[in-house]
């Protein structure tokens, strides 16, 4: 066990790092080169005024059409990516990792507030899943391996809530907890969750052809 805990937090956090950010890398290059080739003439009418203004306005909660008309979805994912994106950065743990390698230390949040927002998560892996299952339209487009995505995305929180409180196994569990994080963090560039990524460059394309070209807003 000790062998592994060493693999797991040493060497293969540093390939879950280096695939994260080369695949991400590689990803938005290929993607820039590809408009590039076929489209070249989207950068004529890119804006920064109309990108940042779709940016931000689709970042504000309800302040789009389709928000307002579904306020409950609305509500769950913007507590959903917020909690996600959040708390592993500002996770006390996590930070005290990074002051240990790199000397280096920022806010962190407190142990309590941050067992909710891993509740959070999870919470909302539930409800996209009963949401994939219910509704005809979405699980039209649904294929298995959004399923798995979605148990990738809730197993670093749950196994991370179970370890730190060490209700049971917790070295098996704090294992599950590095692995699963280390899995998510790679599979990023090459999955759907790849959105994360995409979503500001889809933002400013679509605020510059409605705000420049076309003289509406996009939402």
């Amino acid at each position: 066990m000790h062998g592994l805990y060493t693999f797991v937090t040493g060497p293969l956090v540093w390939l879950a790092f280096v695939v994260f950010i080369g695949g991400s890398l590689y990803r938005i290059v290929s993607m820039l080169m590809l408009v590039s080739r076929r489209e070249k003439f989207i950068f004529s009418y890119m804006s920064v005024r109309y990108s940042l203004r779709s940016i931000l306005r689709w970042m504000t909660p309800f302040a789009t059409v389709n928000m307002r008309r579904h306020p409950v979805m609305t509500v769950v994912a913007f507590a959903f990516h917020f909690c996600l994106l959040f708390t592993p950065v500002f996770l006390l743990s996590h930070v005290v990792l990074w002051e240990e390698a790199w000397n280096v230390r920022w806010w962190t949040l407190p142990d309590a507030v941050a067992d909710v927002m891993a509740l959070v998560v999870v919470a909302g892996c539930v409800f996209f899943l009963v949401r994939r299952l219910a509704r005809p339209e979405v699980r039209f487009l649904t294929t298995a391996s959004d399923y798995l995505l979605l148990a990738v995305v809730a197993l670093p929180f749950v196994s991370g809530v179970v370890a730190y409180h060490q209700w049971f196994a917790y070295r098996f569990f704090f294992i599950v907890h590095v692995v699963s994080g280390e899995v998510m963090l790679m599979a990023i560039p090459f999955t759907r969750l790849s959105h994360m990524l995409f979503a500001p460059f889809v933002r400013a394309y679509t605020g510059s052809e409605f705000g420049k070209i076309r003289n509406a807003r996009d939402w």
